[in-house]
Formats: C-alpha cells, sequence, structure tokens
C-alpha cells in the first residue's frame, strides 16, 4: 500500500480525479480525520472537508507508478 497527499479544492478538480482513478481496477482510499471513504465515490468525495489535503491509500503492489504519474496533477507534498 502506498499513501499520498492529495488536494481536490474544486468541482472539476473533483470531477476529473474520479474519471482517471476509477480506469484502474486498485482500492483506492481517502482519509480525511476519522473518516475513510472510497475515492471512486464521488458522492463521499463531496462529504468531505476539501479546503486541506486528504490522504490517499493506493491499495496495489504492482502498478503504484502508473498510477502516480497519472495522479500527479493532485498530489501535494
Amino acid at each position: 500500500m502506498k499513501t499520498v497527499h492529495i488536494s481536490l479544492n474544486s468541482i472539476d478538480k473533483v470531477k476529473a480525479f474520479v474519471n482517471e482513478i476509477t480506469k484502474f481496477d486498485n482500492d483506492f482510499d481517502l482519509v480525511s480525520g476519522r473518516y475513510v471513504i472510497d475515492a471512486k465515490s464521488i458522492m463521499g468525495i463531496f462529504s468531505l472537508d476539501l479546503s486541506k489535503s486528504i490522504e490517499l491509500n493506493i491499495h496495489s503492489e504492482n502498478n503504484v507508478d502508473e498510477i502516480l504519474e497519472v495522479l500527479s496533477p493532485y498530489i501535494v507534498d
């Protein structure tokens, strides 16, 4: 499992993020405080506080580099 922090601070970013992440068969979780939601759920994402960065857990062993490359516009340091 790989964990990165992402920023989804606009409606357009959320829609684009969900479109990109659903192309993968892997499981993804978003963690914000005590809430853990499926990153492929657009309704779930909108239930989070999007004003700050969110932790993304990528449940994959094989194609992590490819996933990180696709998600690079959303990743924050």
